[in-house]
């Protein structure tokens, strides 16, 4: 009784727990898979119609019974990213290793130790219940068996040749003192040779372009799925996943017979038909190769075609570009304003960067990429309140992004959001933020590729399933991590943050047999 006591008291100093176990009916534990059995509850709509254009809706609670079945066995994973000689690219390697190793670095404020600060998976917690009235957390990574960031091996492409100690210098994101102790780990790092097209990035990224594949389009594709090959036998690989982490692209155009379908698509990669994107062959050599594909930037690399082969080869893809600051920031205000009654009439987003993803964007045709992907970020939100927003009614919303060498990676965000309020009065809020735009990104990639990796050990059976399957082909499970979320067909997109954290993290609750985190408290009611 008394070492109960003092656990509890050790438990209530810290009410964070690393580990446990789920005793429940409907959970199995075995040496390889974690089989739960899930009540899912959700709501029917129904409709009669009255006449003169009026409704009785009914709402009925619906129960369906879903079974899970997680592979506990944590696979040895590699992550390859294009763009791996990036800012971003080097920063999220750099930093692994300084984890992996220990590495601590002189500051003027002192002495710096390695994190993962930034990292939903790695550094955030999730409520699992309470005890004598203190709310008990354990990290998101515990809730199922994830990768340990610091075993993954890295590799990638680039079309600069130049190996990561340089590229790490040149990206000038990291303090000097750890720049140099990373250096011994990272100048025999180099990248293979990335696809190059100036005809779907800035004109000034050409000075960079020293490390191109040659040949057509299927030559180089082929010469993708070789590298991946390659990497995962040399490295005695079980998974591999490949994330986009380069330039922001044009838009692509859908052409009907060029990438539409999945038949077409494959057609016009043999025909070298211009309109297929660098980005779009990655991704197809990854789906063919039967490897997760997800994409950090804001193009729209899942041309038709590419979803439809991703479907049929059931191959996950996930994107598309990263939130990470100022858009993170809006998906989190905009919610709070609508939620509490408040009608957002004018939303100004203002930018400035100089890295050379600012450089690259200093192109309209990519900027318009940019744009798309941050003005859709509120559509959700705006629908979710008709009272506030009548019928095709939405916010004026624009967005501008300038680059500006000086600033380097430290981007600026301004924004305005102003609001209609009570009795015809107005609300003004401006923000400014300052964003580490690498130091933000990088812990995002590491996310998105841990989850990716899980979410092809997960198996699911709904009402409809004859036998356990894998998750959808189409990740929804990102959506937190990206600006404009790629869904399945048919799938609401949702862009509130707090709406896509829950989902994610009530998912893997769900695959250890837990409800969903309601926050109801109704036995201190």
């Amino acid at each position: 009784r008394h070492a109960a006591a003092r656990n509890l008291r050790a438990y209530r100093r810290r009410m964070l727990i690393d580990n446990f176990t789920v005793r429940s009916p409907d959970v199995t534990y075995t040496d390889t898979h974690i089989e739960s059995k899930y009540k899912y509850t959700s709501t029917d709509l129904s409709c009669e119609d009255l006449g003169d254009g009026r409704c009785a809706w009914t709402i009925s609670p619906v129960e369906s019974d879903f079974h899970f079945s997680t592979d506990r066995r944590i696979p040895r994973l590699g992550i390859m990213l294009v763009g791996l000689g990036g800012n971003n690219g080097s920063t999220l390697v750099g930093g692994v290793i300084a984890n992996r190793e220990g590495i601590t670095w002189k500051t003027k404020e002192g002495v710096r130790a390695p994190n993962y600060f930034g990292s939903l998976t790695q550094s955030s917690t999730c409520r699992v219940g309470s005890v004598k009235g203190q709310e008990v957390f354990t990290p998101f990574k515990t809730l199922l068996p994830m990768v340990n960031p610091n075993d993954i091996v890295f590799d990638g492409w680039d079309i600069s040749g130049m190996n990561l100690a340089d590229a790490m210098e040149r990206a000038k994101v990291f303090d000097w003192d750890l720049q140099r102790q990373l250096a011994p780990y990272m100048k025999n790092m180099k990248p293979r040779p990335g696809i190059y097209d100036p005809n779907f990035i800035a004109a000034n990224q050409s000075a960079r372009a020293d490390n191109c594949l040659k040949g057509s389009k299927r030559e180089q594709m082929e010469h993708i799925r070789a590298d991946i090959r390659d990497f995962r036998e040399n490295n005695a690989l079980d998974k591999v996943v490949v994330m986009w982490t380069a330039n922001t692209e044009r838009y692509s155009e859908i052409l009907i017979g060029v990438n539409d379908d999945e038949k077409s698509l494959r057609s016009s990669v043999d025909k070298n038909e211009p309109e297929i994107s660098p980005s779009t062959l990655y991704a197809l050599a990854c789906i063919d190769e039967g490897v997760p594909f997800i994409n950090g930037s804001p193009q729209n690399t899942f041309v038709p075609g590419l979803i439809d082969a991703a479907v049929r080869l059931n191959t996950i893809i996930g994107g598309d570009d990263f939130k990470s600051g100022q858009t993170k920031m809006k998906s989190v205000l905009v919610d709070f304003l609508v939620g509490a009654g408040i009608k957002p009439a004018s939303i100004v987003s203002y930018n400035h960067l100089g890295n050379n993803d600012g450089m690259n964007l200093s192109a309209p045709n990519c900027f318009r990429s940019k744009e798309i992907s941050k003005s859709n970020v509120v559509d959700d939100m705006v629908n979710s309140n008709r009272l506030l927003y009548k019928n095709g009614e939405h916010p004026d919303h624009t967005v501008v992004i300038k680059y500006v060498p000086y600033v380097g990676d430290s981007k600026r965000a301004m924004d305005e959001y102003t609001s209609e309020i009570f009795m015809g009065g107005n609300n003004t809020i401006v923000m400014h933020n300052t964003c580490e735009d690498s130091l933000l990104a990088a812990p995002l990639i590491l996310d998105m590729c841990l989850i990716a990796e899980l979410s092809t050990r997960i198996k699911i059976k709904g009402p409809d399933d004859e036998q356990l399957r894998g998750l959808h082909p189409v990740s929804s499970l990102l959506s937190y991590l990206t600006k404009a979320p790629l869904v399945p067909k048919g799938t609401p997109v949702v862009n509130a943050l707090s709406k896509q954290r829950a989902m994610l993290e009530n998912v893997f609750r769900a695959c250890i047999g837990l409800a969903p985190d309601n926050n109801m408290l109704l036995e201190y009611k």
